[in-house]
């Protein structure tokens, strides 16, 4: 049986909430990063933990969490971390494996590509993190994936280092053999699962691979 996944609110865009609430019936814990409260909240959730410096929620609230049993860890406004970042550190303590983050995608681009990056801490080496709004799943790639999709689905590999190499792929339908990907070139975007499993192996480096669903597009 798989591990159930830690469950991450991130303040961002919630594209599928249908699909936030039945991924969150499966988590083994809840923690909202700050003003992702408000979406835990909009799907009739409690969290775990309330994580973050807290200026993205209101004094009520807070004060909603603490009646609901909730543990909040509050931090300096003046930090180094942000808010999803502490909840990633908070999650990978508890010794879990597996960790989804929801609502870390749209708004600011910074914010949205520094929380795709957050995916490269170091304490989240060898564990399944991935960021999720049921549209899309972002995943970093250290040296294999198996990705689970449907025929069609839209699937983008992206180095996040300088090169990676040795890049096979199977299951798609521009496959790889034994490749090199250079981070300032585009080869690696927009191509189609051909099967409900695609695999995706190289030799060194790091990918991002983003995993468009067509089924939920509609």
């Amino acid at each position: 049986m798989s591990e159930q996944p830690i469950l991450i609110f991130a303040n961002g865009e919630l594209q599928k909430p249908e699909w936030i609430q039945r991924l969150a019936e499966t988590a083994c814990m809840i923690i909202a990063a700050d003003g992702g409260l408000q979406h835990v909240q909009n799907l009739g959730l409690v969290p775990d933990i309330l994580i973050g410096d807290l200026d993205s929620v209101t004094p009520e609230q807070v004060q909603w969490a603490e009646e609901n049993g909730v543990e909040i860890r509050r931090f300096p406004a003046d930090k180094d971390e942000t808010d999803l970042e502490l909840a990633l550190i908070a999650a990978a303590a508890t010794g879990n494996r597996k960790m989804v983050i929801v609502g870390a995608l749209g708004g600011r681009l910074d914010q949205t590509l520094s929380n795709v990056l957050l995916l490269h801490l170091p304490v989240l080496t060898n564990l399944d993190v991935r960021i999720d709004d049921g549209l899309q799943e972002v995943i970093l790639v250290r040296n294999a994936l198996e990705l689970a999709g449907k025929p069609g689905d839209l699937v983008s590999l992206l180095p996040l280092s300088p090169i990676v190499r040795g890049i096979t792929t199977s299951g798609l339908k521009y496959p790889l053999n034994d490749e090199s990907m250079i981070f300032f070139h585009s080869r690696g975007l927009s191509n189609r699962m051909l099967t409900d499993t695609a695999l995706i192996e190289f030799q060194s480096g790091v990918l991002i691979c983003i995993h468009e669903r067509q089924e939920n597009l509609q």
